[in-house]
């Protein structure tokens, strides 16, 4: 195998694991996420913080990277207008913490931080 490959290989068994799971109880509802994400996703972010917009980019994830119980995305890009401006920032904040972080981390653990 080339390097190509195994880096292939590599990331395909770390993307197809089983999801993960938020518990928001001010929603009544779970988000399930994936602890791997592509670069893909991850550029649009990254833009946005380094154009200086962090919370654009906080929304931004939590569209990306929210998914249902089959894996299908929760949010859609014309959902950022009400994100950004009818939900409570600090849930927001809390789920974001969660969909980005690059450890095997666990809500509590984040609170606890």
């Amino acid at each position: 195998m080339t390097v190509l490959e195994n880096a292939k290989k590599h990331f395909s068994t770390q993307f197809n694991t089983q999801l993960k799971k938020i518990t928001v109880p001010e929603w009544q509802t779970d988000i399930y996420y994936r602890q791997t994400h592509t670069f893909a996703t991850e550029s649009k972010i990254i833009e946005l913080q380094q154009a200086g917009k962090t919370v654009e980019a906080l929304v931004e994830s939590i569209i990306a990277k929210s998914l249902d119980p089959e894996g299908k995305p929760m949010f859609n890009k014309f959902d950022k207008f009400t994100l950004m401006n009818e939900v409570d920032p600090k849930v927001l904040l809390r789920i974001a913490a969660v969909l980005n972080s690059t450890e095997e981390s666990t809500l509590e653990e984040i609170k606890k931080n």
